[in-house]
């Protein structure tokens, strides 16, 4: 017999390996190399988390006791995969349209995004999911004890320690980060290897059993004949509500949604996993009644059937055997245990924390920080909490109860979501308040007739209750619900739970009217694979596009929300980082934001800052009743007028830019002509006052001096003007050498004197990169942005924050300040020779820094440009690294 230390060595190696994997990729994701990380393949195996420990261990316990009942279980799923295929397609291309990201997003999602269908979505998921997680908690206490024998710690003990153990695993492999996709390629590719894991485990110990113990196929079909097996008797009714509540569990575990629809990254993979997975389930059962015929022949009456993988092997001294299929169960509590922590705790997080977060929160979405974090310690916190939960149900429980049984209660909680499921997707006319209304009835009924007797009559509800019904109304019998008796506890729980569920849903639906953006929604749902997929929901012109930056960034990042906005401004005919802020734009914003926080919460971000401005009742009703031909037409005379628009507007910036221009340039020559005319004119008039003569030497000294401060500041003008001129027609020789930008940068902070006016922060460490360059030049370009710092930011206490960052073959080096910023008119201006940014006596320039700077970053092979939504004003110069500075030099 192993030790138990042997074995615990052994789980941690195995949880080390598989971490590992997951690890490797995630960094090829995250490099862009996706390849076999999308094939078909893994993601059919990934869908191997609806075999679980149940499957594993409990599908021989359950053919020992009910015989070939346990079939209905991989049944459901195959008639799903093979005949229900068109049902998942249209979940795929929902969620992928949509930005969902797990069940209760789609559901809110599909009926206006409402937040409170969210938060019963996320409630049900969690109780209904906490017995499934009890059976994973139990399996492998169970079969630790297998192993261990009387050194074993106390099971109670086991279970804390397993449950722990799986929390930190979740954390480590599904909270890392924060995907604007949802999608976990390193969750995913380590779920494939567990399926392979525990299906080679399952086939050995098969194949051990009819060849190793039995003397092959025809001995065992002998010793199934003469098995108890061969006397069970079908029963009709339970057989189709057994395969009608696997198929339905198929399709609304939050698990299976999370790896059907939110980690589907190809819609085609699902041809291939509609024969593929079939054949997985059916490899996964071809030896479940073997084993438990061979097991109830050689294992001591009244052992435990669910452990007959474990115990077979090991009566016959096979330990290795015996360990592969531990490592085999151990891969199907794991996988399932991960996936639906971080399924549940997604949702915890989007319909419970953030919005929670957002009604608490004084400034709203605008508030400058990065709510990244938050999401991140909810969702980590979420998954401590769920994993207690599945532990707390296993004390309470008792941990005695067949695991069959323990699954089939969760399977039973979480059909009740098919009715607002299928009703969203295939009727229009589904309500908010109809879905809620069926989700409370079915989930009321389930927890009254199954879930809460459960846990035995000395729990929650007594043994008097169970068996005459509350305050002895006996028709109001748990199990014996209107005075319909003799039913089978699961079945009857089914029955009047789902069928009273869909009854209000229909009834209340019929009676209520949806409002403007369940109607929208309600059309994009039904109508998905012919639906204008960009339908507005919102109206321009209510928010400020900085305003959703800087949210925006808060949410996706900097970089991802930086690259959406430039991208959308350069598809809007713009240059910069802001787009106006029309119709369309906002919806792509939401659907962005919903792939990270949900739709319901990034709908209400939106709306805090838009101020929850929605389409009008007429405009939802245009579209919602449009033909086909009415569509297509639309749709191009949309392409006309948005290819016209973007037209005008670009004349009407280029106009509106030429007018400003025109402003400046009668300014700029004005103060250029003031710049020469006051030097020259004093230089005239002492020249005039020396020459009369009859003054000391001391008078004398003193006007020679004023004339050369009058020159040089004469001849720094005509520099300038000079330096600009050469370099914007390419004529200049840049002194191009190797160089350390921490040197560039201290030597620039110290010639601006950018210490004396204001705080600057800096991290050195980051800044030791080796650039080939013009260090003068560069330098020069530093000390401007340095030193219109100092001139204009109005903070009461200034500061200059300076970040260094390495990206791709480039550096980027950020000049961000904490004072006003520049307004918004006026960034696409500030670059331009005849463009100041401010008023002229508080500058004490002629205004050409930043377009000397432009021209001597073009020259070098990089840019500055300027980031907007950074709280203060903010530059950004990009440097080559490798040294392919596109260097001019004179011809």
């Amino acid at each position: 017999m192993l030790s138990f230390n042997t074995l615990i060595a052994v789980c941690l190696a195995y949880v080390v390996a598989l971490f590992l994997i997951a690890f490797a990729a995630d960094r090829r994701a995250r490099q862009g190399k996706f390849g076999w990380l999308r094939s078909p393949l893994v993601y059919t195996l990934s869908l191997s988390i609806y075999c679980t420990a149940w499957t594993f261990y409990g599908a021989v316990g359950y053919a020992a006791r009910s015989g070939l009942e346990f079939l209905t279980i991989y049944l459901g799923p195959t008639l799903v995969m093979v005949g229900w295929w068109w049902i998942l397609r249209k979940l795929v291309r929902i969620g992928r349209s949509q930005r969902i990201t797990s069940i209760a997003d789609l559901i809110s999602s599909r009926y206006g995004k409402s937040n409170l269908l969210g938060v019963i979505v996320t409630l049900m998921a969690v109780i209904g999911t906490t017995p499934y997680i009890a059976l994973q908690l139990q399996s492998v206490t169970l079969s630790f004890a297998v192993f261990a024998g009387s050194a074993a710690p106390d099971q109670n003990a086991t279970a804390l320690w397993v449950a722990a153990g799986l929390a930190l695993f979740t954390v480590l492999f599904g909270t890392r980060n924060l995907d604007a996709n949802e999608r976990h390629y390193g969750v995913v590719t380590a779920i494939a290897v567990e399926a392979v894991m525990k299906l080679f485990a399952l086939l050995a110990v098969g194949v051990f059993v009819v060849w190793g113990v039995a003397d092959g196929a025809a001995d065992i079909l002998a010793r199934i004949d003469a098995s108890p097996i061969a006397e069970w008797e079908l029963k009709p009714g339970r057989w189709v509500s057994l395969i009608f509540l696997s198929a339905v569990a198929f399709l609304t575990l939050p698990r299976m949604f999370q790896v059907m629809v939110v980690e589907n990254a190809d819609e085609r993979h699902l041809s291939t996993a509609s024969w593929a997975f079939p054949l997985y389930l059916m490899l996964m059962s071809l030896f479940v009644v073997p084993i438990a015929v061979v097991g109830l022949d050689l294992m001591p009456a009244g052992s435990n059937p669910d452990l007959f993988v474990l115990t077979v092997p090991l009566s016959q001294g096979r330990e290795g055997l015996a360990m592969l299929s531990f490592l085999g169960g151990f891969s199907s509590a794991t996988s399932m245990v991960i996936v639906a922590a971080i399924a549940l705790s997604t949702m915890v997080s989007n319909h419970i924390v953030m919005p929670i977060w957002l009604s608490v929160a004084r400034q709203g979405a605008t508030v400058s920080g990065d709510v990244r974090q938050v999401v991140l310690t909810a969702r980590r916190v979420s998954i401590a909490v769920i994993l207690a939960l599945g532990y707390a149900y296993y004390r309470v429980s008792g941990g005695g109860a067949a695991l069959a049984a323990i699954g089939l209660i969760s399977f039973v909680g979480v059909a009740q979501f098919l009715p607002a499921l299928l009703g969203g997707i295939f009727w229009r006319g589904a309500t908010r308040m109809g879905a809620a209304a069926g989700l409370l009835t079915g989930f009321g009924l389930w927890a009254y007739t199954l879930f809460l007797p459960s846990f035995g009559g000395s729990v929650i509800l007594s043994a008097e209750l169970l068996a005459q019904g509350p305050f002895g109304i006996g028709w109001l019998r748990p199990q014996a619900l209107f005075g319909v008796s003799g039913m089978d506890p699961l079945v009857h729980a089914l029955f009047w739970s789902l069928t009273l569920n869909t009854i209000a849903f229909c009834v209340i639906s019929l009676a209520s009217f949806p409002r403007p953006q369940e109607r929208l929604q309600g059309a994009q749902f039904v109508n998905v694979f012919d639906h204008n997929p960009n339908a507005q929901g919102w109206v321009s012109g209510m928010a400020e596009a900085e305003d959703l930056l800087v949210m925006a960034q808060r949410i996706l990042g900097p970089e991802q929300a930086q690259g959406l906005f430039s991208r959308e401004a350069a598809r809007q005919g713009k240059a910069g980082y802001l787009p106006d802020t029309s119709p369309d734009f906002l919806q792509r914003l939401e659907r962005e934001l919903a792939g990270s926080v949900g739709a319901a919460t990034g709908h209400a971000m939106i709306g805090q800052i838009v101020g929850g401005a929605s389409v009008s009742v007429g405009d939802l009703m245009a579209v919602a009743d449009e033909t086909a031909q009415m569509m297509e037409y639309s749709s191009q005379l949309e392409a006309k007028s948005a290819e016209l628009e973007r037209t005008a507007r670009q004349l009407r910036e280029v106009n509106e830019k030429l007018t400003d221009l025109s402003v400046q340039k009668d300014a700029f020559l004005s103060q250029i002509s003031h710049e020469l005319r006051t030097p020259m004119t004093s230089i005239r008039a002492f020249s005039e006052i020396m020459r009369e003569g009859g003054m000391t030497a001391a008078e004398r000294a003193k006007y020679a001096t004023i004339i050369h401060d009058e020159t040089i500041r004469l001849t720094r003008l005509l520099d300038d003007l000079l330096d600009l001129s050469v370099l914007e027609s390419g004529q200049v020789e840049m002194n191009m050498q190797t160089a350390d930008l921490q040197d560039i940068i201290e030597r620039s902070v110290t010639s601006a004197g950018g210490d004396g006016c204001l705080a600057i922060h800096r991290d050195p460490t980051r800044e030791q990169v080796a650039l080939l360059t013009d260090p003068d030049r560069l330098s020069q370009v530093f000390i401007n942005l340095i030193a219109n710092a100092c001139k204009y930011c109005d903070a009461e206490q200034p500061e200059l924050r300076i970040r260094v960052r390495r990206k791709g073959g480039h550096v980027e080096v950020d000049f961000v300040d904490n004072g006003a910023g520049i307004p918004a008119k006026s960034q696409p201006l500030i670059f331009e020779k005849f463009s100041r940014l401010g008023d002229q006596r508080a500058a004490g320039g002629a205004g050409l820094g930043l377009a000397i700077s432009r021209e001597i970053m073009a020259n070098l092979g990089g840019s500055v440009i300027y980031l907007p939504g950074q709280g203060g004003a903010a530059f950004r110069v990009i440097l080559p690294v490798n040294g392919a500075a596109s260097t001019k030099s004179k011809p």
